[in-house]
């Protein structure tokens, strides 16, 4: 396995609500000098390009896959990232692909069109969930097509639940896999998931894995429960937390290092071009939804939490401008301490949501401060109120959905066991139930450490 040892540069960050900023076009370079902009794998050409001169490529990516994290605000000026601390805005809750006055961003050039600009020879594109352009429902199954603009095949590894395996005839067709997509660094967001398979395929077929990495959003923290093998599922892959804090980069490194492929130890032939400038406690800002209900910096810190409440009788806003930064039920209604309301609608990327034209009885999150959330970590308040909230209604028997796969409730596939749900069933508080899963974050850091390629 070969990785690129570059510098690491630590981003001073000032303020808790401090995102990433650069201006190419700026004259003034003081700030830029203390505060070194983050520099994306895919950036560095210089570096990956003669990996991939006269080979065959794939390319994993999708709609993410920007180099360098550029946009074009309307007035024309070029920026890296996303925008400075504000004193009269929440940046958090800007929405992807606006500015600070709201207008409409321009994204700069796809990997899959600078890759091709640099006369490599990309012969397919591999999409995860969402599809390539990151517009569909989540689940929603994706098919292999035709990218309009290059005519170059969409080979999906998303058709349904079950599939994310390769078709052998597919392996043919390339020498070297390039990954460059956005992840937020969490075990159900299932891009992981995808590369999991993807890298397991190249292993077995003695392919060659360039990823060009980028930071994880999530990435100064970790928590939440260990998956357990019985619990792996769509939504969970690898005996990791929930929130795992690390970069696709150094968890790849570790499927790898820890032999989690088929074919074994370290058989993976893997390049990693690391990002420069970053590390793990940077609060790094995207430029643009990463799925289609994840429509801001708040909602990727609060997904952490608020992810729980999927197929339960508790709506997470699917169906609103807000999905994961409120909560709420029909059968909330006229309940002590319910202060918000909200009615799901069908739109892209949540065409049919949970309690559809129905209002919903919760709470709003979008006021909570950042330092309380980032605090909180893995939250599990919020599932142990609205539980609370269930058994007021008389609910609390319908309250975690239908029974899924091996007979599991889904509140077991995204945390990992049982345990979640039998210790909130049995009435332990939000912080005794994450009491229980210390002890193995402690062990998981060690496993973790020496694939990580940034400081914490």
């Amino acid at each position: 396995m070969k990785i690129h040892k570059l510098a690491f540069l630590p981003l001073l960050i000032s303020s808790i609500n401090l995102m990433i900023f650069t201006s190419c076009t700026s004259s003034k370079s003081t700030a830029a000098d203390l505060n070194p902009r983050v520099i994306l794998g895919d950036e560095q050409f210089d570096q990956y390009g003669p990996l991939l001169k006269e080979r065959r490529i794939a390319l994993f990516s999708n709609h993410s896959g920007i180099v360098g994290d550029k946009i074009i605000l309307s007035d024309g000026s070029v920026q890296f990232g996303g925008f400075t601390s504000s004193a009269d805005k929440d940046l958090s809750l800007i929405p992807f692909g606006r500015d600070l006055e709201g207008n409409p961003v321009t994204y700069g050039e796809h990997i899959l069109d600078f890759l091709l600009s640099q006369k490599i020879k990309v012969e397919a594109i591999f999409c995860p969930e969402h599809g390539f352009r990151g517009t569909e429902d989540a689940g929603s199954g994706i098919y292999d097509s035709l990218d309009e603009k290059t005519g170059i095949p969409i080979l999906s590894l998303y058709e349904n639940d079950s599939r994310h395996t390769i078709n052998p005839k597919n392996m043919e067709v390339f020498d070297t896999l390039v990954i460059d997509i956005q992840d937020v660094g969490l075990r159900y967001y299932t891009y992981y998931i995808t590369l999991y398979y993807l890298m397991d395929a190249c292993a077995k077929n003695q392919k060659e894995v360039v990823i060009l990495d980028r930071p994880n959003p999530n990435g100064f923290y970790v928590d939440g429960e260990i998956l357990k093998d019985d619990f792996k599922s769509g939504v969970g892959r690898l005996p990791i937390p929930t929130v795992h804090g690390m970069t696709l980069g150094e968890l790849a490194q570790m499927m790898n290092g820890e032999g989690w492929f088929s074919a074994g130890k370290d058989s993976c032939r893997l390049t990693v071009i690391p990002c420069k400038n970053y590390t793990h406690q940077t609060k790094y800002s995207l430029i643009r939804a990463p799925s289609p209900n994840i429509k801001n910096m708040r909602a990727i810190y609060l997904y952490a939490s608020t992810c729980f409440f999927e197929n339960t009788i508790v709506s997470v806003g699917r169906g609103t401008d807000f999905p994961f930064e409120a909560y709420g039920s029909p059968y909330f209604d006229s309940l002590d301490g319910v202060d918000f309301s909200f009615v799901p609608k069908s739109m892209p990327g949540a065409v049919n949501p949970p309690f559809l034209e129905q209002t919903c009885f919760g709470k709003d999150l979008r006021s909570k401060p950042l330092e309380e959330i980032f605090l909180a970590g893995c939250d599990l308040s919020y599932l142990c109120g609205a539980y609370q909230k269930a058994k007021e209604a008389g609910k609390d028997s319908e309250f975690w959905g239908k029974v899924r796969l091996r007979e599991y409730y889904w509140i077991d596939l995204l945390s990992g066991s049982t345990k979640v749900r039998e210790q909130l069933e049995a009435g332990l508080s939000a912080d005794k139930i994450k009491s229980f899963w210390q002890t193995d974050i402690t062990n998981f850091k060690k496993l973790r450490k020496p694939y990580l390629l940034y400081k914490d």
